[in-house]
């Protein structure tokens, strides 16, 4: 008889023990008595009822999932590779672990659809260009879909988009032609402005026969090496009229 009770109470006193639980800051702990959903605990030290209650830990710091590469066809017609990061936290416990069998898992499906769909919904020209436009869709569709389940979504992120080969050639053609354009422009401004001077500087020859007939005299004598040449006062001046045109 001593040794059935010396027995029962070290029995009672392992369940007891077992019951005692610690909980870190960033935990919490959904408690179910008989099945029935109690609330959540912590942190710090806890006691669980042995038998009769179960619990489970549930970790509130923020969650980094990686998307992975999903393959999309965008609005244009144009198949791309894309995939992504998202970051989300548990903001209810309670809702995380009786809304949805595995948050986790549910959270990586919904954003591996969402991200399909929404670059689906632009152009190829959107997805390389308005990168931050995508994002913020994508952060609206998520967080509304995981709200139920007590996640709040703090941001997503595309990370790469992988473009076919045939589609990095055309790329790199049109990047080739723009330059060739804005080049061209550049000149032809260049062009336009020199001939602009031009003709003001002859407006100003044609005012005074007397400079034209300076500069055919400069002209020819300007052939000969040996030829010393001396502006006259009024010459200078003229020069320097057109040098400031």
């Amino acid at each position: 008889m001593g040794g059935f009770i010396l027995t029962l109470i070290v029995v009672t006193f392992i369940l007891l023990v077992s019951g005692i639980k610690v909980i870190q800051e960033y935990e919490r702990a959904v408690v179910f008595r008989l099945g029935r959903l109690v609330g959540h605990r912590g942190p710090g030290l806890i006691v669980i009822i042995p038998v009769i209650e179960t619990m489970v830990r549930v970790d509130l710091r923020v969650v980094t999932m990686d998307i992975p590469a999903q393959d999309v066809i965008t609005k244009d017609n144009i198949p791309v590779r894309i995939d992504g990061v998202l970051y989300f936290k548990i903001t209810d416990p309670n809702k995380a672990i009786t809304a949805v069998e595995d948050y986790m898992f549910a959270t990586k499906q919904l954003a591996q659809t969402s991200l399909r769909g929404v670059s689906g919904e632009a152009s190829f020209d959107e997805i390389l260009a308005e990168r931050e436009k995508i994002n913020n869709k994508l952060h609206d569709v998520i967080d509304v879909a995981t709200d139920p389940w007590g996640i709040k979504v703090s941001n997503v992120e595309i990370k790469h988009v992988e473009i076919p080969e045939n589609m990095q050639r055309a790329i790199a053609r049109q990047a080739e032609a723009e330059r060739v354009r804005r080049a061209k422009i550049i000149l032809a401004e260049g062009e336009a402005q020199a001939a602009l001077k031009l003709k003001e500087a002859g407006d100003i020859l044609d005012t005074d026969p007397v400079v034209l007939r300076y500069l055919e005299v400069i002209s020819e004598a300007s052939k000969e090496k040996s030829n010393t040449i001396i502006f006259p006062a009024q010459m200078m001046d003229w020069l320097k009229i057109i040098s400031k045109q």
